[in-house]
């Protein structure tokens, strides 16, 4: 079997890779609107492939003995195996919608291994962290997706990209969409892969357990943004200004991660940062059309950092054996055999620049607090001041706005679709209230319900004949929304804890039946691919983009983002931590 197998792969490099692409079925279709169930195999995924039953069989076999007394080893198998699902979904996807489908299962899984050890409030809120900077950079996969099927209708194939780009015809789309575009794919393919300036979530994911660190953040997830690159080459390698912008986000990425590197106190930090900074010389590699280079550098990073966070443990429990037998603190450097390194700043730097660039090394060159000024708190200042509003005049307001664009249209100065305008307004509106919402849950559930439902009438009103598919991401968010409101409404009332922002129950502790159903309910709510939200959430964004307003379908997939971090704050305070324990901000 084994030699079949052999032969059969070397008959497939001699002739040279070719492509296969398997279509299973059409899971929904409907006039020009299409989702199949794509898988293609080519040589980057053969690569790929070929990493994840390597390490994820090691890292199987690690587990059976590393957490045979831990409390969640049957939580934490079920989260792996969910990882796997993803990543081979990604890794097979035959175009960008399947490749989101599994996107999305992986950082679920992520989301919630980070948080393993749910007792202690550090992993939780690290793991909000990593979910957060996930969801933000899923805004340009998002987009990319209603991208490509605007540009590329129906060659949005991964197998039909190479066909579109030849340079003996000319591009599919105009310069300036395939700019917008690659930047989309550049902000999703950094997010995931930790790059610049998203470089600092990486090291505090670690927070999981040590196998989970191996093959999520130094082996397999933190290569997916490599992978998405690979896959959409031929989209931004079209222009040297893209490759230009992509070579200089590896590089600022090598440059802060080496620096942040020699700070860490911890073999996991420095693990981490090592393998951040690896990545970005293969994000410069991409730039200068290396692909077959970034496919070994790819092998021989994820085998290596996989292998050294699992002997980390070994290490560590060798240096306390070390130092309990000469009775002194004993050479770390020496000890994890990192004498190869380059010389310390110290002998490098001048010393007028050493106290600067060990601080600048410290805090990781301030990028958590330059994308939180960019980011979060400008959101969350905004969500502030329209909950600082009255209720009764909100509604007003917003009735208001709706009857004003009534009477235009009544008496024909605009067009009835124009009510979408104030509807995209409330969604936004009730997206920013929720994100900054801390105190009441139900609130904070109906408030994230509200935003998804008032996309769905935006996009009736923009296309009232699809009002079919509409109903489809309706059914998956109704739904979902019911069954935390039931879950929600059973929790006893304890004013103390609701005053607090960051007070945590754990009730996947003292009620486990309730705590799953509300994870059932958050993924359906953020469109998970469990219901029919998540096909709906692609087809709200297509009929929105097929409009003169096709702006609003940026907001709509802004607003699905800033609803999935508004309910993963919700479900992470209910059911992780320790019951009724209150942690100070």
């Amino acid at each position: 079997m084994g030699l079949s197998i052999f032969m059969l792969l070397l008959i497939w490099a001699i002739n040279g890779f070719p492509g296969h692409e398997f279509e299973w079925l059409t899971l929904y279709e409907r006039g020009n609107y299409r989702f199949p169930i794509l898988f293609y195999l080519d040589r980057v995924s053969a690569v790929y492939l070929f990493a994840v039953w390597v390490i994820f069989s090691v890292i199987v076999r690690y587990c059976r003995n590393y957490l045979h007394r831990e409390t969640g080893y049957k939580r934490f198998f079920l989260t792996i195996f969910s990882f796997a699902f993803g990543l081979n979904m990604i890794v097979l996807s035959g175009s960008i919608d399947m490749l989101f489908a599994g996107w999305e299962i992986v950082g679920i899984s992520s989301f919630l291994l980070i948080a393993f050890y749910r007792h202690r409030v550090q992993p939780v809120r690290n793991a909000l962290r990593a979910y957060t900077i996930y969801r933000f950079c899923d805004i340009g996969l998002l987009l990319g997706a209603w991208m490509s099927h605007q540009l590329f209708h129906e060659s949005d194939h991964f197998s039909n990209l190479s066909v579109l780009f030849e340079h003996s015809a000319p591009p599919p789309a105009s310069y300036p969409a395939l700019l917008l575009m690659s930047l989309m794919i550049f902000v999703a393919a950094s997010g995931k892969s930790a790059q610049f300036p998203f470089c600092f979530w990486l090291p505090r994911a670690m927070e999981g357990p040590t196998p989970s660190s191996a093959i999520f953040y130094g082996a397999l997830s933190v290569h997916l943004g490599v992978f998405l690159l690979l896959r959409t080459s031929q989209i931004w390698s079209y222009h040297i200004l893209t490759r230009t912008v992509l070579f200089f986000i590896g590089l600022l990425t090598v440059l802060i991660a080496s620096l942040a590197e020699r700070t860490q106190s911890n073999i996991k930090g420095q693990v981490a940062y090592a393998s951040i900074t690896q990545v970005g010389f293969m994000f410069m590699e991409l730039a200068l059309g290396l692909e077959t280079l970034v496919l070994v550098h790819f092998l021989g990073n994820a085998f290596l950092r996989c292998y050294q966070l699992l002997v980390s443990p070994s290490i560590v429990a060798h240096m306390l054996r070390v130092e309990g037998a000469i009775d002194t603190t004993p050479d770390v450097k020496n000890v994890v055999m990192l004498r190869h390194l380059p010389a310390s700043l110290r002998d490098i730097v001048p010393e007028v620049l050493q106290n600067t660039l060990y601080v600048f090394a410290l805090q990781e060159g301030n990028l958590e607090f330059l994308v939180r000024s960019i980011l979060w708190i400008p959101l969350k200042q905004m969500g502030a001041k329209i909950n600082r509003l009255n209720m009764h005049l909100k509604h007003i307001n917003v009735v208001s706005v709706i009857m004003a664009f009534m009477l235009l249209i009544a008496i024909g100065i605009l067009n009835y679709t124009y009510l979408a305008l104030p509807t995209a307004l409330a969604m936004v509106m009730a997206s920013l209230s929720a994100f900054s919402l801390k105190h009441s849950f139900i609130r904070i559930w109906n408030t994230v319900a509200l935003s998804c439902m008032l996309a769905a009438v935006t996009v009736w009103f923009l296309h009232p004949s699809d009002w079919s598919d509409v109903m489809v991401f309706s059914t998956g968010i109704i739904p979902s929304w019911l069954l935390g409101v039931l879950v929600l409404s059973q929790l006893p009332r304890n004013e103390n804890f609701m005053d607090s922002p960051f007070a945590y129950r754990g009730m996947a502790e003292t009620n486990p039946v309730q705590s799953l159903l509300l994870l059932l309910s958050f993924l359906g709510l953020v469109g998970f691919p469990i219901t029919p939200a998540f096909i709906g959430e692609d087809l709200l964004l297509f009929h929105a983009s097929s409009h003169q307003h096709s702006w609003i379908s940026a907001l709509i997939a802004v607003c699905f983002v800033i609803n999935g971090i508004a309910a993963a704050r919700v479900y992470l305070r209910l059911c992780m931590g320790r019951p009724s324990e209150i942690y100070e901000a």
